[in-house]
């Protein structure tokens, strides 16, 4: 089929949804043209950028009528940053544009249209609430830049200000910043590997208050390490911790596989509900500890355990997800392929006196069957897999395990209704699913769904 439009040329069109990434959908003679900027309902002339054999590109040029979920984004550097993609659209209608686009996936990928997609849960106040901030370092006209890259590139978008980082992670950025170019600290240059210092990453605790600041670096040495650490201490309010991690790698891989602690503790501390929590560098943690309350909250709610029941938790991370379940659970066990995270896992179980969990180190499709043929029997499973979903044989081994309850939490739509359809296909049956709003002005939306096995 040839394409009905050609490049460079100007057409009217309304838009009729949004992409995975908030580009506006519009179709010329049933073509589809992706338009950053456009918001469904909305009519508009656009040019087109580029075809392609089954879709093409556009730019916005007039809007003849408006959404009336379109806003001014208040972010001064918005079109340019590619962190946020939906600060123009006011956030009920990000929470109405996530939940269609969770609805439409689940039914064309999975064929789940008789699940309740329940409303989006979003946030009270949807600003300042990522509470890690790991931003790329350059160098611009003799000084320093840090910043988000700019969309689909490794520009270097030098901000003050990210409107959704808690502030302290803008205080710190700002201050590591300025300290290294008055101690005249090279940036790190991806074309030549030369420089020093790649990134620099702060983590605030939401509750403890504590800040942790880390300096990724290319070279083992960091110059003027003492005065740059000293300088950090008196500047940061809170510091709890001050770590280089050095990654000497060509590679877009953010840290390296050494750290070592400069200043103060390995650790930071912070809590989500009630639970404590040791966060180190490399740990992963999530970026919303409200909204991640909510969301494990609901798997909590969707595994209604009663106190009785043996649970599993694959790809259980840091031991988040193993700790909430391990209050209402008779036993709790987790696993997960980074042996940094078990570890981690473990000492947060014994940091809350949590003593009915098990935590081992593996891939979920290898050590659950050993678990099975050892005679555990979990009435639940719960899987938190990352954005490539399920590996399909850890699928299997649940179905042939028959646990009565499944929890599924998923970063990535497209890839949970995949993965809902072969356990639908292998004897269950997806109750209703829970959209979480965990990253706010991004498409990325977080789901938990509670799955059932089938009577036979």
């Amino acid at each position: 089929m040839e394409a009905p439009v050609a490049k460079n040329e100007y057409y009217d069109v309304i838009f009729e949804d949004l992409t995975h990434d908030g580009a506006g959908v519009a179709k010329i003679d049933g073509f589809p043209i992706f338009v950053p900027n456009g918001l469904p309902g909305e009519k508009a002339k656009v040019k087109v950028v580029k075809v392609k054999k089954g879709y093409g590109f556009g730019r916005l040029i007039e809007l003849y009528e408006q959404s009336e979920d379109r806003i001014d984004a208040p972010c001064s550097i918005y079109k340019q940053c590619g962190g946020c993609q939906l600060q123009h659209i006011r956030y009920e209608g990000q929470l109405k544009a996530k939940h269609k686009h969770v609805k439409e996936v689940l039914a064309r990928i999975g064929k789940i249209e008789h699940a309740t997609v329940h409303p989006v849960l979003g946030m009270n106040d949807p600003w300042r609430y990522r509470n890690k901030a790991q931003v790329p370092v350059g160098e611009r006209e003799g000084g320093l830049v840090a910043g988000f890259y700019k969309e689909r590139s490794h520009d270097i978008i030098d901000m003050d200000a990210c409107l959704i980082q808690q502030e302290m992670n803008d205080i710190v950025v700002q201050t590591v910043k300025q300290i290294c170019e008055q101690y005249n600290i090279p940036a790190y240059n991806e074309q030549t590997h030369k420089g020093v210092l790649r990134h620099i990453m702060a983590r605030y605790g939401a509750t403890t208050k504590e800040v942790m600041v880390v300096l990724i670096t290319r070279t083992e040495e960091l110059p003027h390490k003492k005065k740059i650490v000293e300088a950090i201490v008196q500047r940061v309010p809170n510091v709890k911790s001050i770590v280089q991690n050095i990654n000497p790698k060509r590679t877009n891989v953010i840290m390296g596989e050494h750290t070592r602690v400069l200043w103060g503790s390995e650790y930071m501390y912070d809590y989500i509900g009630d639970i404590r929590f040791a966060i180190s560098a490399r740990s992963f943690y999530q970026v919303n500890p409200e909204q991640t309350k909510v969301l494990y909250e609901k798997a909590l709610e969707y595994a209604e355990l009663t106190g009785k029941e043996t649970v599993i938790d694959a790809y259980c991370g840091i031991g988040t997800i193993s700790l909430f379940l391990a209050k209402n659970a008779r036993k709790v066990y987790g696993v997960e392929i980074v042996p940094e995270a078990i570890a981690d896992a473990k000492r947060n179980a014994e940091l809350n006196g949590i003593t009915n969990v098990e935590f081992a180190v593996g891939e979920a499709e290898v050590i659950i069957p050993k678990w099975y043929e050892q005679g555990v029997r979990a009435d639940c499973i719960v899987v938190d897999p990352p954005r490539k979903g399920c590996d399909e044989s850890l699928l299997q081994t649940m179905i042939i395990m028959k646990p009565e309850r499944i929890v599924y939490v998923s970063c990535n739509p497209a890839t949970l209704a995949r993965d809902l359809r072969i356990l639908e296909d292998g004897g269950y049956k997806t109750i209703e699913v829970q959209p979480v709003d965990m990253f706010p002005h991004t498409m990325h939306v977080e789901c938990v769904s509670q799955i059932v096995l089938r009577e036979n």
